[in-house]
């Protein structure tokens, strides 16, 4: 799943879960697909962090200056 999939997903399942109306069950099964989306988000970040800060130790991108 794409990092704009899961965050869309989980804005969907936040959501839900604060427009009220779900049983405990739904509200649980809600929080336990959100906590595994937060964290293919959180990796999918660090993976971008770690490319950037790859892309700038090797001098490849030069800082602009006005």
């Amino acid at each position: 799943m794409k990092f704009e999939e899961a965050l869309k997903t989980l804005e969907t399942l936040v959501d839900r879960m604060e427009a009220g109306g779900l049983s405990l069950d739904e509200t649980i099964k809600c929080y336990e697909e959100g906590r595994k989306l937060v964290e293919t988000c959180q990796k999918e970040l660090k993976s971008v962090q770690a490319r950037i800060e790859k892309v700038t130790k090797s001098g490849e991108v030069e800082e602009f200056t006005a």
